[in-house]
């Protein structure tokens, strides 16, 4: 099965350092507004999932969702999370360390998209 989601070495690093300060996480992929589109951390649980969220995967152990309106645009494409230095305008966990996550992404080839990991949804 290929993933849906996926993160550079710098993003994977990030994840561990914020596990190891705050145990179990969770990414949501901001769909604009103030907090720009950029992918958001939490501590698992403290952003509430609705009926309207979508699981694509996990990243370092990590579940990465977005809402299910957002994911029929970007459901072709392959979500690579990275890491830049920065302060985004969102509460994501890494924002006080000076840094931000961001999504890049790129189409799926034809044989990545006959072959992709189930996707979640939020259990009643």
């Amino acid at each position: 099965m290929f993933p849906r989601v996926s993160v550079t070495p710098q993003a994977a690093e990030l994840i561990a350092t914020l596990k190891s300060k705050f145990g179990e996480l969770m990414f949501h992929q901001s769909g604009g507004c103030c907090d720009g589109s950029q992918p958001m951390c939490f501590e698992k649980g403290d952003f509430k999932l609705g009926q309207s969220d979508v699981c694509l995967g996990e990243i370092e152990g990590c579940e990465f969702w977005m809402s299910k309106d957002q994911f029929d645009y970007w459901r072709h494409t392959h979500l690579t999370i990275d890491v830049m230095d920065g302060r985004g305008s969102s509460f994501s966990l890494e924002i006080p360390m000076g840094k931000r996550f961001l999504t890049q992404s790129r189409l799926f080839t034809p044989q990545e998209a006959m072959n992709l990991e189930p996707l979640k949804f939020v259990e009643d």
